[in-house]
């Protein structure tokens, strides 16, 4: 029976240093950490590799729900997948596990209460950036990500997932670049 660790940040100007000490003081091992977005489970090779060898008894352990992810249905998923595989979901900050069925009542309304969160995150900044236009002082976003360094190495034939974790974007973000989606878009 093993206790897993999953960090994550989303951007990696983000610090993972906190989480991993305290996934580490409750005994985890392995921690899987990566930085990307939690929006979606698009990109998140740690997590699909931890729910790719999970085995009954483990436990999944996860410092807030909102570092396993932000959409309900995602986190719901993810339980379910756990659930099949005979292993179990631990949050620590508030301490909630799937052990029980009142963990996952209160998992499912962490769930929605972090999808609203994100929401509203979202909303502030389109807020932000339409009175920063209306000012006339919005310039964009600045991309973090050479698009053209990226179709490169895609050019030399190297996978998706390579040419994503060389520069910390995910693989999506990798086929949006290649597909010419993102030619005004900050990544």
């Amino acid at each position: 029976m093993a206790r897993i660790g999953y960090a994550r940040v989303s951007s990696q100007d983000q610090d993972l240093e906190v989480q991993i000490e305290r996934l580490e003081a409750e005994g985890c091992k392995p921690i899987r950490s990566e930085k990307v977005s939690g929006a979606s489970r698009d990109g998140r090779d740690e997590l699909a590799a931890i729910l790719d060898f999970i085995r009954e008894g483990d436990e999944l352990v996860v410092v807030r729900l909102d570092r396993l992810g932000r959409d309900t249905r995602d986190v719901l998923n993810i339980v379910h997948e756990l659930d099949q595989r005979g292993a179990f979901l631990t949050v620590l900050d508030p301490h909630v596990s799937t052990r029980g069925e009142p963990g996952r009542i209160v998992l499912t309304v962490l769930g929605m209460v972090a999808q609203m969160e994100r929401r509203f995150i979202k909303e502030r900044q389109k807020d932000g950036i339409e009175r920063a236009k209306q000012a006339k002082v919005y310039k964009g976003g600045t991309r973090r990500v050479d698009h053209e360094a990226v179709k490169a190495m895609c050019a030399e034939g190297k996978k998706k997932s390579e040419v994503a974790k060389a520069f910390g974007i995910s693989r999506m973000h990798v086929w949006r670049i290649i597909k010419g989606e993102e030619a005004d878009v900050t990544g």
